[in-house]
Protein backbone atom coordinates (compact mmCIF):
# COMPACT_ATOMS: atom_id res chain seq x y z
CA UNK A 1 0.00 0.00 0.00
CA UNK A 2 1.58 3.03 -0.98
CA UNK A 3 0.88 6.80 0.85
CA UNK A 4 1.47 9.07 -1.80
CA UNK A 5 -0.77 8.80 -4.86
CA UNK A 6 0.83 8.89 -8.38
CA UNK A 7 -0.16 12.01 -8.75
CA UNK A 8 1.60 13.59 -5.63
CA UNK A 9 5.07 11.39 -6.33
CA UNK A 10 5.52 13.09 -9.90
CA UNK A 11 3.95 16.30 -8.78
CA UNK A 12 6.88 18.71 -9.30
CA UNK A 13 6.98 22.51 -7.46
CA UNK A 14 9.06 25.12 -9.61
CA UNK A 15 9.20 28.15 -6.92
CA UNK A 16 10.37 30.33 -9.77
CA UNK A 17 7.19 30.07 -12.06
CA UNK A 18 5.89 33.06 -12.64
CA UNK A 19 8.08 35.47 -10.93
CA UNK A 20 11.48 37.28 -11.99
CA UNK A 21 13.92 34.77 -10.36
CA UNK A 22 17.01 32.57 -11.81
CA UNK A 23 17.28 29.35 -11.75
CA UNK A 24 18.79 29.17 -8.02
CA UNK A 25 15.27 30.72 -7.35
CA UNK A 26 16.73 34.37 -5.93
CA UNK A 27 15.49 37.30 -7.32
CA UNK A 28 17.44 38.66 -10.13
CA UNK A 29 19.43 42.50 -10.21
CA UNK A 30 20.07 43.18 -13.57
CA UNK A 31 22.43 46.06 -14.67
CA UNK A 32 22.56 48.13 -18.03
CA UNK A 33 25.23 46.01 -19.14
CA UNK A 34 23.71 42.98 -18.60
CA UNK A 35 25.50 41.97 -15.67
CA UNK A 36 23.58 40.73 -12.39
CA UNK A 37 25.64 41.28 -9.19
CA UNK A 38 24.37 39.68 -6.07
CA UNK A 39 26.07 39.61 -2.54
CA UNK A 40 25.69 36.30 -0.81
CA UNK A 41 25.95 36.43 3.27
CA UNK A 42 24.10 36.62 6.59
CA UNK A 43 24.13 40.96 6.56
CA UNK A 44 26.82 41.03 9.03
CA UNK A 45 29.09 43.96 8.90
CA UNK A 46 31.73 42.29 6.22
CA UNK A 47 29.22 41.37 3.93
CA UNK A 48 27.83 45.18 4.10
CA UNK A 49 31.17 46.00 3.33
CA UNK A 50 31.46 43.85 0.19
CA UNK A 51 27.94 45.35 -0.97
CA UNK A 52 29.18 48.94 -0.27
CA UNK A 53 32.43 48.20 -2.48
CA UNK A 54 30.53 46.89 -4.83
CA UNK A 55 28.01 49.64 -5.16
CA UNK A 56 31.41 52.45 -5.16
CA UNK A 57 32.54 50.23 -8.06
CA UNK A 58 29.04 50.02 -10.11
CA UNK A 59 29.09 53.74 -9.79
CA UNK A 60 32.65 54.07 -11.12
CA UNK A 61 31.88 52.22 -14.19
CA UNK A 62 28.70 53.93 -14.80
CA UNK A 63 26.71 50.98 -14.42
CA UNK A 64 23.28 50.75 -12.23
CA UNK A 65 24.14 50.20 -8.76
CA UNK A 66 21.29 47.71 -8.11
CA UNK A 67 22.50 44.58 -5.73
CA UNK A 68 20.27 41.85 -4.93
CA UNK A 69 21.93 40.75 -1.57
CA UNK A 70 20.79 36.84 -0.66
CA UNK A 71 20.98 36.17 2.81
CA UNK A 72 18.84 32.86 2.80
CA UNK A 73 21.30 29.96 3.60
CA UNK A 74 19.73 27.25 1.09
CA UNK A 75 20.16 29.58 -1.40
CA UNK A 76 23.65 30.79 -0.34
CA UNK A 77 25.05 27.09 -0.31
CA UNK A 78 23.22 26.18 -3.49
CA UNK A 79 26.22 28.31 -4.92
CA UNK A 80 28.60 25.92 -3.89
CA UNK A 81 29.48 28.83 -1.30
CA UNK A 82 30.17 27.70 2.21
CA UNK A 83 32.16 30.97 3.38
CA UNK A 84 30.63 34.78 2.78
CA UNK A 85 30.30 37.36 2.06
CA UNK A 86 30.49 36.54 -2.01
CA UNK A 87 30.19 38.23 -5.12
CA UNK A 88 28.49 36.66 -7.43
CA UNK A 89 28.22 38.37 -11.18
CA UNK A 90 25.99 37.09 -13.76
CA UNK A 91 25.45 33.69 -11.90
CA UNK A 92 29.10 32.94 -11.36
CA UNK A 93 30.80 33.23 -8.12
CA UNK A 94 33.90 35.63 -8.83
CA UNK A 95 34.66 35.71 -5.08
CA UNK A 96 33.98 34.50 -1.72
CA UNK A 97 35.59 34.48 1.95
CA UNK A 98 36.77 37.83 1.87
CA UNK A 99 36.15 41.70 1.45
CA UNK A 100 36.98 43.20 -1.67
CA UNK A 101 37.94 46.85 -2.22
CA UNK A 102 36.09 48.58 -4.47
CA UNK A 103 39.24 48.56 -7.27
CA UNK A 104 39.35 45.19 -7.13
CA UNK A 105 35.66 45.33 -7.71
CA UNK A 106 36.34 47.48 -10.30
CA UNK A 107 38.77 44.98 -12.10
CA UNK A 108 36.67 41.75 -11.11
CA UNK A 109 33.53 43.64 -13.24
CA UNK A 110 35.83 45.27 -16.14
CA UNK A 111 37.35 41.61 -16.95
CA UNK A 112 33.80 39.99 -16.90
CA UNK A 113 32.24 42.96 -19.30
CA UNK A 114 35.15 42.37 -22.03
CA UNK A 115 34.14 38.13 -21.58
CA UNK A 116 30.75 39.32 -21.91
CA UNK A 117 31.05 40.95 -24.94
CA UNK A 118 32.59 39.01 -27.30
Amino acid sequence: MSFFSKKEKNQKINPARGSNRDAKGSATAESPGGASVKILGSGCAKCNQLEAATKAALRHLGMEETIDHVTDFSQIAAYGVMSTPALVVDGKVVSYGKVLKTDEVVSLLRKIRGENQT
